[in-house]
């Protein structure tokens, strides 16, 4: 990355926006879905995941991430939330994060970081989940454990399948999931059992996959279901933080064309 010519992010002051077609604009697919994420498993579906393997970079990173930092820029208040008590989780998730990226193409230097798309982001400490935004493709959930469940504390979620971040912001993994039919009290006993039991340097993944007619990524509300337009499929991995011990649930998003999938 040395000699990169970075363009400046400066957290969006500047846009550089990809959104969805019906404005003209470009619609984000990434050519396939990852081997590992082709078959369906049975919900929850976790499995173990490598250690550095949480955090990913494919080729939708450059259209993915201007999008992000379009929404960064015009809709904080709806994609972004800290508690002000998570901040030193959301500082240990950005040292974290740091820490892994120079093996996925980027150049971490004291003041900021190169991106692999050649924008040059910032490095604070005030805004920690906000600096993440503007870094990976994965949204970003922080949950800490506040009396008998996981409570949402943090995220930056820009890119939402059908819910809303200010519907769940502080509220408890049972009250997250109170929409969801399947998530009964059975379900939730073995989700709070999962996130009391993952370990330090040993995360967990499993995905969903769901037929969209629009590709849209930022989707706090459905626009349209069925057959025949997309497949979209959400990589979520799960980790606890070496020292907070608070849990994090990133979510990788991947688009793909329909026919593109069943080829």
């Amino acid at each position: 990355m040395a000699g990169t010519d970075a363009r400046e992010c400066r957290f969006c002051k500047t846009p550089t926006a990809a959104t969805d077609t019906q404005k003209g604009m470009t619609v984000i697919l990434q050519s396939t879905l990852p081997p590992e994420m082709e078959v369906l498993k049975a919900l929850p579906g976790v499995a173990p995941c490598a250690a550095q393997d949480w955090l990913r970079v494919d080729e939708a990173y450059p259209a993915q991430m201007a999008y992000r930092r379009e929404l960064l820029r015009t809709r904080s208040d709806k994609v972004l939330w800290t508690d002000p008590a998570a901040q030193p989780a959301a500082q240990e998730l950005l040292r974290e994060v740091l820490a892994l990226l120079p093996d996925l193409g980027f150049a971490v230097h004291d003041g900021h970081v190169i991106c692999p798309d050649g924008i040059s982001v910032p490095l604070t400490d005030d805004d920690p989940l906000l600096t993440l935004g503007h870094l990976v493709q994965q949204d970003l959930c922080i949950l800490e454990r506040r009396g008998e469940e996981h409570v949402l504390t943090g995220a930056v979620l820009c890119f939402p399948a059908n819910w809303r971040l200010a519907d769940k912001v502080g509220r408890g993994l049972l009250a997250i999931h109170d929409p969801v039919d399947e998530y009964d009290n059975q379900l939730a006993r073995r989700v709070q059992r999962l996130f009391d039991g993952v370990q330090v340097g040993r995360p967990l993944w499993r995905f969903n996959r769901l037929d969209y007619l629009d590709a849209d990524l930022h989707q706090p509300y459905r626009k349209a279901s069925g057959a025949g337009g997309f497949i979209r499929s959400e990589r979520q991995c799960i980790l606890r933080l070496p020292q907070t011990k608070a849990v994090v649930f990133a979510i990788h998003t991947f688009v793909v064309a329909q026919k593109r999938a069943e080829a």
